[in-house]
């Protein structure tokens, strides 16, 4: 029987190998530039100064622990997909929703499933959530809803947002990616636009 911890060393290990490690040098740009910048902040004597840097600061904090929550899992293992979308969500509306006033809610049924597959719907889900936040809204603040769902061997993600869009949008990078990784999950992406907004529901077999 093979270990839970067993590395993830089949298709593309080379590429797989190589991403993680790009992944660990942002990390360390990121804690570098955070703990410059934290140094700044408190050497300046100027308070109006001081706040700016300290909000710098966070603001790379949040990009950090986004960053952290999309890290290729090392291993495949079983963790709480739950957690993780909150954990990851969490992020994302502090470093890209909350100063655009954008809210973000979640609904989320309690799942367990492998680390793999967890992250690539986490991928999905930051995919879909910036889309929204940079298309959507024109300047406004609006509402984003995330809900994932179990319905016997399927696994269901919806996001929505009461934004606008075309009832016909071209195309574009992110709806590549978002459908490359719903593949990679043996998935399929329904997507609908409208001037109420977006709803994409991405449907995928629990396990592959």
């Amino acid at each position: 029987m093979s270990s839970p911890l067993e590395p993830m060393l089949g298709r593309g290990a080379a590429e797989r190998l190589l991403l993680r490690e790009f992944s660990h040098r942002i990390n360390n740009e990121l804690a570098s530039a955070i703990g410059l910048v934290s140094v700044a902040a408190n050497r300046c004597d100027n308070n109006e100064a001081r706040a700016t840097l300290a909000a710098v600061r966070d603001r790379l904090q949040s990009f950090a622990r986004v960053h952290h929550s999309l890290q290729m899992p090392e291993y495949t293992t079983t963790i709480d997909l739950t957690a993780y979308i909150h954990q990851l969500c969490r992020s994302i509306s502090h470093s890209k929703l909350e100063s655009k006033g954008i809210e973000l809610s979640l609904s989320i049924y309690p799942l367990r499933m492998s680390s793999e597959r967890s992250w690539f719907l986490g991928m999905i889900v930051f995919e879909l959530i910036t889309n929204s936040a940079r298309h959507a809204f024109h300047g406004n603040p609006g509402s984003i809803h995330l809900e994932v769902w179990r319905e016997g061997t399927s696994i269901h993600c919806c996001i929505r947002d009461d934004g606008t869009s075309d009832a016909n949008p071209s195309p574009g990078r992110g709806l590549s990616i978002v459908e490359a990784l719903a593949s990679d999950l043996d998935g399929r992406v329904d997507m609908q636009f409208g001037p109420n907004g977006t709803r994409t529901v991405v449907s995928f077999p629990h396990s592959a």
